[in-house]
């Protein structure tokens, strides 16, 4: 009983001698850290609304000042580690070897955040941007490194590995999205009255783009129909409601104007 509490004194000057010799170094570290965390959060916030008031892209703002924020931070930590006598150096070693572990064991999640860093970069899409890749189409909602999220029409969230957006065809239609639409008419018709009944159709239609007029013109000779081709541009979040809606305009136009539309036929003959 008498050598636990000689050792138990003994730790208790052990710790007392070290908080009188310390102390003053472990306030100032935390008031180093303090002060810094501080520093650094106004630092970030500046250095993305600086980017945010130039209109440059929100992501690649958010990006450039968090960035800001992680490097004066650890600028921070090293001086309020090296204010009571912890050396870095060794610190920064074992980091380093044990990154290199790390990296090797998890590539696959390094190719994302390397991947979103292409991105974010060269900006090839940015948020409100209307996308379509790896067979998957909506509109931008976040870029992050590891991935990039859409929503399509049907307000459904996808999420893809940024590695699989760099290095593959993207089609990038902005804030819009291109609607293609095929009518096959009867070889009586006349090209251009058909012409213009599909465009007053086509015109009575809510969402359509204002600055891109739709485009309606013979497209193929198919074996028993002329077949019209019509492009528009419409709104993204739309897409299907504003094709459903052309559609029914087309067809109640051509049966008012009584265009035919055929259906295939085949001419046998017998010797």
């Amino acid at each position: 009983m008498q050598e636990e509490l000689q050792q138990a004194q003994a730790l208790y000057d052990t710790l007392i001698e070290y908080a009188v010799t310390y102390s003053f170094q472990i306030a100032g570290a935390l008031v180093i850290l303090l002060v810094g965390w501080w520093i650094a959060t106004k630092i970030g916030n500046v250095v993305e609304n600086m980017m945010v008031g130039r209109n440059i892209d929100i992501t690649l703002s958010r990006f450039t000042g968090g960035a800001s924020k992680l490097i004066v931070l650890g600028l921070v930590i090293i001086i309020a580690l090296g204010n009571i006598g912890i050396s870095v150096t060794p610190l920064i070693a074992a980091v380093g070897a044990v990154g290199l572990g790390a990296g090797l064991a998890i590539q696959g999640m390094l190719a994302n955040y390397a991947a979103g860093f292409t991105i974010i970069i060269t900006r090839p899409f940015v948020v409100g941007d209307t996308i379509q890749v790896c067979g998957v189409a909506g509109v931008v909602d976040k870029v992050m490194l590891p991935y990039t999220i859409l929503i399509n029409e049907d307000n459904v969230s996808i999420q893809i590995p940024n590695k699989l957006i760099v290095g593959e065809i993207l089609h990038n239609s902005a804030a819009q999205m291109l609607i293609e639409l095929e009518i096959g008419v009867a070889y009586s018709s006349d090209i251009e009255s058909v012409t213009r009944v599909i465009a007053e159709a086509v015109n009575t239609v809510d969402g359509l783009s204002e600055e891109k007029a739709p485009a309606i013109g013979v497209d193929s000779f198919g074996d028993s129909s002329i077949n019209f081709g019509v492009r528009v541009w419409a709104d993204p979040n739309r897409h299907f409601e504003i094709r459903y809606a052309l559609n029914a305009a087309i067809f109640a136009a051509l049966q008012q104007a009584d265009v035919d539309i055929p259906f295939p036929q085949r001419e046998v003959r017998m010797l």
